[in-house]
C-alpha cells in the first residue's frame, strides 16, 4: 500500500486532507465498511480516489447515472487516474475489460443495474478489488427521497467480497435514512462518519412567485455566472428558457422530452460555458459534477426538504460563494398533497405527508432558513447564519388569524365551490352579477372584510394552502385541510410572514475575479483555449481558485506553479508550461497572453 498523504499531495497537487475525508480514508485504508454523510463540494470523490490509487486492486464504483459517472472520469483522468465505465452508453467495453484484466485501471464505474447482476459479479471476482463505493447511497433507502429498487439488490455483491471495504456516499440523508442504509448494505453502527450538512457558502433566498419570469429575469441580471432554474414540468423549462434567453443570455432548455441528441448537446455546452443558464425539469443535475455554477432556482415547489437540499447543492460545489432561490405557489402545495393522495402507495404517504410539512415550515418561516434545514437533518445550528434572506434582512409578521377565518367561512359558506378571487369579492362585499345571481350577497360574510384583511387575502390563501387548512382540487374548488379546524375553534394563530418588496438586484462583477484582475482573466483565456484544444470543460483543468492563487502569487517556475493548491503531477506536466507562460508576460509588463 502508498501513503495516502502523498498521493494527494502528489496527484491532487493538495497538502492536507479536509474535515472528515482523512477519517474515512482511514478506515478504508484498514479495510473497515463506511457510510459517509458529507455535503457536496466538501471532496466526497476523493474519499475513494484516494484509496484506489494507495490500496492494490481495482475500486468498484457504482454510480445511478452514466452522465455522472463520465463526468467523473473525465475529472479523474485530468489527474492521471485511469478510470473507465461498463455502460450500454460505452462501445469501448472490450477495451475496457482488457485494461481491468491486465490491472490497468485504478478505478471502473458501473450502474447498480449491471452490478447487481451474477455475471457481473463473476467478472469483477476474477481481480482484486481496492474497495466498492456505493455514490448517491440515499438511493438504497425507501426512506430516500430518490429511491432506486436496484440499489436493494446490491447487497449480495457485497457479501461475496466480505474482506473488500465498502464506502457508501451521500449527500443527503436524514436519520431514517442512514440507518436504512447502514442495514441495507451491511454496514456496521460506527462505521457511520457524519461531516455535516452546512453549505455555508450558498446564501438561500425564498420568495412568494409574482411573475417568476420577471423575478428570474431579476435575479439573472444580478448573477453573471452559470446557473440553473428548476422548473415543474416540459412545458414550463422550454417557456422559462424563451423567456430569459430573450434578455441576452444564452438559455437552453432541458427535460426528458427533448431528442438524446439535443439533450446531450444542451448538457455539453451547459458544462463547458462560463456564464450559460440552463432551464431544466429535475432530470438534469444529478449527472453534473460541474463546480462553478453560481445559483440554482426553483421555479415552483421541489419535491421535499431532501431534494432542495440536493438540487441546490449543486450550486458553489467550488466552494466559492453562490445562491439558492425558491419561488414558490399555494398551488403548488396544492398539486403535492393531490399526488401524494392519488399517485403514492398507501405506505409511503404518511412519510411523504410529513417530508412536504416540513417544505412547508421552510417557506413559511420567519426564522434562519439555514438553521431550519440543519435542524432538519438532526443537527442543531446556531439560531441565526447571517448567510440567508431572512437573517440579512429580517421579514415582517403579521397576525392573519382573523383574516384567515374569515377566508375559510366564506369558503364554506360558498359549499366550498369557489376559488380565491371569488372569495375574495364576497368578503369585500362586492356588488357583481354573479354574487347577486348566486345569493352570495345574502351570506352572513358578505363584505365583512376590512382593507387591511383584504389586502392580506391573497398571501393568506397561500398560507393556509401550504399548511394544509385549505385544499385545492385541480379545477381550483376548495375544500378544509386537517389543520383548518383548529383555526376555526381559536385553538391555533396564523402569523403570516410578508417578504420584502422586490428590488431590483443590481449586476455584480462575477465571483470568479472579485478584484478585476488583467492577470486572473489572461489565466482564463488560457484556461478556455486549453480546455477547447483538449475537449474538455474549462473547470477539469484548474478551478477558478486556482488560477485566482497563481494570479497571487505569480509562480516564475514549474517548480513554484507546482505549490499551488489544486496542481497536480499530471496536470502540472500537462499545462504547467503553458500558465507559467501566461504569468511571466504579466511579470514582464505584458498585460496579454503570450503565444503558447
Amino acid at each position: 500500500m502508498q501513503d495516502p498523504l502523498a498521493i494527494l499531495r502528489s496527484t491532487f497537487g493538495f497538502q492536507d486532507f479536509r474535515g472528515v475525508q482523512q477519517q474515512v480514508i482511514d478506515r478504508v485504508m484498514s479495510g473497515q465498511h463506511s457510510l459517509t454523510v458529507m455535503p457536496t463540494g466538501a471532496g466526497k470523490s476523493l474519499c475513494y480516489q484516494v484509496p484506489a490509487l494507495a490500496r492494490p486492486g481495482t475500486a468498484l464504483v457504482i454510480s445511478p447515472l452514466i452522465a455522472l459517472m463520465h463526468d467523473q472520469i473525465r475529472a479523474a483522468s485530468g489527474f492521471g487516474i485511469q478510470a473507465a465505465a461498463l455502460t450500454s452508453a460505452d462501445d469501448n467495453r472490450q477495451e475496457t475489460l482488457a485494461r481491468l484484466n491486465s490491472g490497468a485501471l485504478d478505478i471502473l464505474y458501473a450502474a447498480p443495474e449491471r452490478a447487481s447482476g451474477e455475471s457481473f459479479r463473476a467478472m469483477i471476482g476474477r481481480i482484486p478489488l481496492a474497495l466498492i463505493a456505493i455514490d448517491e447511497a440515499h438511493c438504497v433507502s425507501e426512506w430516500g427521497h430518490d429511491f432506486r429498487p436496484d440499489y436493494r439488490l446490491l447487497r449480495p455483491l457485497l457479501d461475496h467480497f466480505p474482506d473488500v471495504p465498502r464506502l457508501a456516499l451521500t449527500a443527503t440523508a436524514d436519520r431514517e435514512t442512514r440507518a436504512d442504509i447502514l442495514v441495507q448494505l451491511g454496514i456496521p453502527q460506527d462505521g457511520l462518519i457524519l461531516a455535516g450538512f452546512d453549505r455555508p457558502n450558498i446564501r438561500y433566498h425564498i420568495r412568494p412567485r409574482d411573475g417568476v419570469g420577471a423575478q428570474l429575469k431579476t435575479l439573472l441580471g444580478g448573477q453573471p455566472g452559470p446557473g440553473i432554474v428548476y422548473a415543474p414540468s416540459r412545458a414550463g423549462t422550454e417557456k422559462l428558457a424563451e423567456q430569459l434567453g430573450g434578455a441576452g443570455r444564452k438559455v437552453l432548455p432541458y427535460h426528458a422530452g427533448l431528442e438524446p441528441q439535443i439533450r446531450s448537446r444542451n448538457q455539453a455546452a451547459f458544462v463547458s460555458s462560463e456564464d450559460m443558464v440552463m432551464a431544466a425539469t429535475i432530470a438534469f443535475g444529478m449527472g453534473i459534477d460541474k463546480p462553478d455554477v453560481r445559483f440554482v432556482a426553483h421555479a415552483g415547489l421541489p419535491k421535499s426538504i431532501e431534494a432542495f437540499y440536493q438540487e441546490t447543492g449543486r450550486a458553489g460545489r467550488d466552494g466559492d460563494p453562490a445562491e439558492a432561490w425558491l419561488f414558490w405557489g399555494g398551488e403548488d402545495f396544492a398539486r403535492a398533497r393531490r399526488r401524494i393522495e392519488t399517485e403514492v402507495e398507501e405506505s409511503r404517504r404518511p412519510g411523504e405527508r410529513q417530508r412536504l410539512n416540513a417544505l412547508a415550515a421552510l417557506v413559511e418561516t420567519a426564522g434562519c432558513r439555514r438553521a431550519l434545514l440543519l435542524r432538519h437533518f438532526g443537527e442543531t445550528p446556531p439560531e441565526i447564519c447571517g448567510n440567508c434572506d431572512n437573517c440579512l434582512e429580517p421579514p415582517t409578521t403579521v397576525d392573519a388569524t382573523e383574516a384567515a377565518r374569515k377566508l375559510l367561512s366564506a369558503a364554506f359558506r360558498t359549499e366550498m365551490r369557489f376559488g380565491i378571487a371569488h372569495l375574495t369579492d364576497v368578503l369585500a362585499g362586492r356588488d357583481t352579477e354573479k354574487i347577486r345571481n348566486l345569493g352570495h350577497d345574502r351570506l352572513s360574510v358578505f363584505g365583512i372584510a376590512s382593507e387591511e384583511e383584504l389586502a392580506l387575502v391573497k398571501p393568506v390563501a397561500r398560507a393556509l394552502l401550504a399548511r394544509d387548512a385549505l385544499r385545492a382540487d385541480e379545477y381550483g374548488g376548495l375544500s378544509f385541510g386537517p389543520s383548518a379546524r383548529a383555526l376555526l375553534k381559536g385553538e391555533d394563530r396564523l402569523e403570516l410572514v410578508l417578504p420584502p418588496k422586490r428590488q431590483r438586484r443590481s449586476r455584480r462583477g462575477g465571483v470568479a475575479n472579485p478584484d478585476g484582475d488583467p492577470l486572473f482573466e489572461a489565466l482564463r483565456t488560457r484556461r478556455r483555449d486549453l480546455a477547447k484544444e483538449a475537449g474538455v470543460p474549462p473547470y477539469v483543468i484548474f478551478h477558478d481558485s486556482t488560477l485566482r492563487e497563481m494570479a497571487a502569487l505569480r509562480p516564475a517556475s514549474l517548480r513554484a506553479l507546482s505549490e499551488i493548491s489544486g496542481v497536480g503531477a499530471a496536470k502540472l506536466d500537462r499545462y504547467g508550461a503553458a500558465f507559467v507562460d501566461t504569468i511571466l508576460g504579466f511579470r514582464e509588463g505584458e498585460n496579454h497572453v503570450p503565444p503558447a
